[in-house]
């Protein structure tokens, strides 16, 4: 009996301490929100095909494929994509600097939010508008990325000498 008292003896100057150490307190949560951009080009390689087949000589067609994210800011803001050709196709086929008389490479776009651009002339020197987005400019909400395309077409001139062409199209994003 005498070890049950000490026991609870012990606890009895305890229990006012527990009821004290119960108290609530508070935090304020703070996020700033950034303006942000992040692209993806989908498709690694756009090969051209010939519209309307083999020997009919219709323009050459290629579709890039890219995912987008965009915030601008609320104010004044602005945002885009734009392509540029880095690496312009080798002598003897199409060219984006130099092409022979009417060959001027084009490209029209699409975009899920934003102004995708109409037909632009592709160039080594100035880069594009894909897609633009002005002040509180944004994708859509959710956890899956906007999606846009790209189209390009060379026309098909006789001129061209035989065998494969590459060149390489620089895409970049930027927001404000």
């Amino acid at each position: 009996m005498k070890t049950l008292l000490k026991q609870t003896v012990f606890l009895l100057p305890l229990l006012p301490l527990l009821a004290v150490s119960g108290f609530a307190q508070t935090t304020t949560l703070s996020v700033t929100i950034a303006t942000e951009a992040s692209m993806t080009v989908t498709t690694s390689t756009s090969t051209f095909t010939e519209a309307g087949g083999v020997n009919t000589f219709g323009n050459f067609t290629a579709t890039t494929n890219f995912t987008y994210r965009m915030r601008t800011t609320k104010t004044g803001g602005t945002g885009k994509i734009t392509v540029q050709i880095t690496s312009d196709f080798p002598a003897g086929g199409p060219s984006v600097a130099t092409p022979p008389t009417g060959d001027t490479i084009t490209f029209t776009c699409t975009a899920a939010t934003g102004t995708p651009c109409s037909t632009s002339n592709a160039s080594t020197t100035t880069p594009g508008n894909v897609v633009t987005f002005g002040a509180d400019g944004h994708s859509t909400q959710g956890a899956s990325p906007d999606a846009g395309t790209v189209t390009w077409t060379i026309p098909n001139d006789p001129i061209y000498k035989t065998g494969s062409y590459t060149a390489t199209a620089t895409f970049t994003i930027s927001s404000t």
